[in-house]
């Protein structure tokens, strides 16, 4: 069944992809990530975990064939998301509708979340000419 709605919760460790027109829910799981990164006086870098590419492109491609995509979540990864979305693959990336900061929810505070945002996206599309 294909879905038209999905709300991706990122950060640098894992996303969480919930569709809304199917019983089906993934976990992606960053396998490269760097735990314990802390910045040190005197290092070159800014100590912010660096883009993944790989684990973006998972993500990206897991969500190809979706109508409208949120994303939320509640550090810089959901911007990176979008910004890697718009660099290897603009198609995809027009169907991002939105972003939101939000901490670190529940998979029923998610769905709860994105279906009160997809109603108001639907009633602003629906007021425009």
């Amino acid at each position: 069944m294909k879905s038209n709605h999905v709300v991706i919760w990122i950060d640098h460790k894992e996303a969480h992809i919930n569709y809304f027109d199917s019983s089906k829910n993934e976990l992606i799981k960053n396998s490269s990530i760097h735990t314990h990164l802390h910045h040190k006086a005197n290092e070159i870098g800014s100590g912010n975990a660096p883009e993944d590419h790989h684990f973006f492109h998972k993500i990206i491609a897991t969500v190809a064939d979706i109508k409208e995509i949120l994303i939320i979540g509640p550090g810089s990864a959901k911007g990176e998301l979008l910004k890697h979305a718009a660099t290897h693959d603009p198609i995809v990336a027009k169907q991002i509708i939105g972003i939101e900061t939000v901490d670190h929810p529940t998979d029923a505070q998610i769905t709860a979340f994105a279906k009160t945002y997809f109603k108001r996206v639907d009633k602003l599309k629906s007021n425009l000419p």
